[in-house]
């Protein structure tokens, strides 16, 4: 009888332990695919940033070609306006 009783005292023990193995390792596979969410959405910030760098160079880029054309058109219309003299519009 206290064989038996032993038996099942080690077999209490035995699933336990088992259970708490399966319940760390749960907890470590949790924690393994958060920080392999929070990699992945880091990744994607970066990448999001690397774009709005890249548009912001663009815009930077076209507002400089549109500054460049209006001064240049400016500078034109002043020499043109001292060759010819002022012009007058009717209102």
């Amino acid at each position: 009888m206290q064989a038996v009783k032993e038996k099942l005292q080690d077999m209490n023990a035995i699933r336990k332990a088992k259970a708490e193995a399966r319940a760390e390792e749960k907890a470590e596979k949790e924690i393994a695919k958060a920080r392999m969410d929070v990699a992945h959405e880091v990744r994607l910030a970066k990448e999001a940033e690397a774009a709005m760098d890249l548009h912001v160079a663009k815009a930077g880029k076209r507002v400089d070609n549109e500054l460049a054309k209006h001064t240049l058109d400016n500078s034109n219309a002043a020499t043109m306006d001292a060759a010819n003299g002022p012009t007058y519009t009717a209102n």
